[in-house]
């Protein structure tokens, strides 16, 4: 088994967890250049707030989209974005990836700016 089918068989997982849940999925796509975070809605039919280090505003502060700060700085937009939607308490739907470095980096900002997972 490569790292890709892996990675995947690991988010399958995680997703039928979290869809027993019946909340919000905040979910984290890493590429080796950027981040994206994206809120889910419950019926998984409809995004409700995004952030990624590609928007304009995240590339002022942070030069490179492919470290820690950057996914932190995509953590707490995230967060703001998702209270501005009435959105308090979500899962966290890492997309099998390692909760660790950037992943980990973007859930502790988010946790930061007022999110509950």
């Amino acid at each position: 088994m490569d790292k890709k089918t892996a990675r995947l068989r690991r988010a399958r997982k995680t997703r039928v967890r979290i869809a027993e849940q019946r909340v919000a999925r905040l979910v984290v796509y890493r590429s080796n250049t950027h981040i994206y975070a994206q809120i889910v809605a419950v019926s998984s039919d409809r995004v409700l707030a995004s952030a990624s280090t590609v928007e304009k505003s995240i590339r002022e502060t942070a030069k490179n989209g492919a470290n820690c700060a950057a996914a932190a700085s995509v953590g707490k937009s995230i967060a703001e974005r998702a209270k501005a939607a009435g959105v308090e308490t979500v899962a966290f739907d890492r997309s099998g990836y390692r909760f660790h470095g950037r992943v980990k980096a973007l859930a502790e900002a988010a946790r930061e700016g007022g999110l509950k997972f």
